[in-house]
């Protein structure tokens, strides 16, 4: 691909993964709902293609558990319900993530602790876990966020050390790999999202992936309100709830999975091209990945130096709105913990329950702690991103950052 020159180019609509442009959805999916509704059975406690999905997903990852659930809010409650944390119980995470990983802790009545992050990564790292552990740590959940790894080896050694399962949220991160081991069989539990921007989707969705058959068990009837389907006298055996994804979205995701590695492999071959023509410019760093690790880009996430770039990653989404390319300076607008759940404690009521059993330590948000997640929040351009992009479409992206970023040098004070 040539290199893009800062010339005037005529405005080019991108696909998006909000509808049909960017989606592989088709003829497969309608064939096979078609069978549920012919069938009449829509729920998965009597269906077949929830359990498929679920069988073909674990293959996939080449692990022997798999439950599939109603989103990836419920995939990670599902997970943090697995580990089963007693009240005022810890939970290390990221600050740099979706409320939906974040709610689930606080509804099973566990303390999120917040550990900062690589700002160029936006990653949590075995340094910035291990200040956030304490006796009552009960497990920790890294996020690989955008597509990109943690670098799991040192979390592992340092979870394993302590005795601390490793919870992956994985939404973001299908078929991502570190070290040769794809993300969600590297941890205790891993947790995928099949909400609509997802690689692959069923509107919404979520599936849950274990080695260890206790784990799968505890998951298994979390999803389906802790009642023993298949038990000689099946109960309900703690309090859980009803997470199950029903047959239609299950039939969706069983035509959508034989198309996931050529949806990876073609965002990395777009994420390549992309970062070739953006090579050398001043004040823009590209996404950097560890070479033991295989990205597969949900999105494409720049970091701006705004002592470089005159208005920073702002200024230069505002020039790219103008261009059609629907960019997210910041991502998030702001770390998780500065949210009014966390900062007015407002949970079940006047309670603030589980925050009333916190350790003060445990709900220290000093800005002066999380200076990676702030710089990281400052710097971040996240570009859309899909499999239905073309080469030209690249082009066009990068074209455009070149040209806004002359007109922004151009008309600086």
């Amino acid at each position: 691909m040539s290199h893009p020159q800062p010339a005037e180019t005529k405005t080019l609509r991108l696909p998006s993964d909000q509808e049909t442009s960017g989606r592989t959805l088709g003829e497969e999916e309608l064939a096979l709902l078609a069978q549920v509704i012919h069938s009449g059975t829509l729920t998965s406690t009597k269906g077949t293609f929830v359990k498929a999905l679920e069988r073909g997903f674990a293959e996939l990852l080449g692990l022997e558990h798999v439950s599939a659930c109603s989103s990836g809010t419920s995939a990670l409650h599902t997970a943090i319900a697995a580990i089963d944390p007693e009240p005022g119980d810890e939970i290390v995470t990221s600050p740099i993530t979706d409320m939906g990983a974040l709610a689930p802790i606080l509804y099973q009545g566990a303390i999120p602790v917040f550990a900062d992050v690589d700002p160029h990564t936006c990653n949590v790292m075995a340094a910035t876990i291990e200040p956030c552990l304490s006796a009552r740590t009960r497990a920790i959940v890294v996020t690989h966020l955008f597509g990109n790894p943690c670098d799991m080896g040192p979390i592992m050694a340092l979870a394993r050390a302590r005795n601390i399962p490793v919870i992956e949220d994985c939404a973001q991160a299908f078929l991502a790999r570190h070290d040769g081991a794809p993300v969600g069989t590297i941890g205790a539990l891993g947790c995928f999202s099949l909400q609509q921007g997802k690689h692959i989707t069923t509107g919404e969705g979520g599936l849950v992936s274990t080695g260890d058959p206790a784990l799968a068990r505890r998951a298994f009837l979390f999803i389906n309100k802790a009642w023993g389907y298949g038990d000689p006298q099946p109960d309900h055996y703690f309090l859980a709830l009803n997470c199950r994804m029903s047959e239609l979205q299950g039939a969706v995701a069983v035509a959508q999975l034989p198309k996931l590695e050529w949806i990876v492999r073609k965002r990395i071959e777009l994420a390549a091209q992309m970062t070739a023509a953006l090579a050398g410019l001043v004040g823009i760093e590209t996404p950097w990945v560890d070479p033991k690790n295989v990205h597969t880009y949900w999105k494409y996430c720049l970091r701006v130096d705004g002592g470089v770039v005159p208005g920073g990653a702002v200024g230069l989404a505002r020039l790219l709105a103008e261009r059609g390319i629907s960019s997210a300076p910041r991502y998030i607008q702001k770390p998780a913990f500065m949210c009014e759940v966390f900062q007015k404690q407002r949970t079940f009521g006047r309670s603030r329950f589980p925050f009333t059993l916190a350790r003060p330590e445990a709900l220290d948000y000093n800005h002066d702690r999380f200076r990676g997640a702030f710089e990281a929040l400052d710097r971040i351009l996240v570009l859309p991103w899909n499999e239905r992009y073309t080469e030209e479409h690249v082009s066009y992206i990068a074209t455009s950052i070149h040209q806004a970023l002359a007109q922004l040098r151009r008309t600086a004070p």
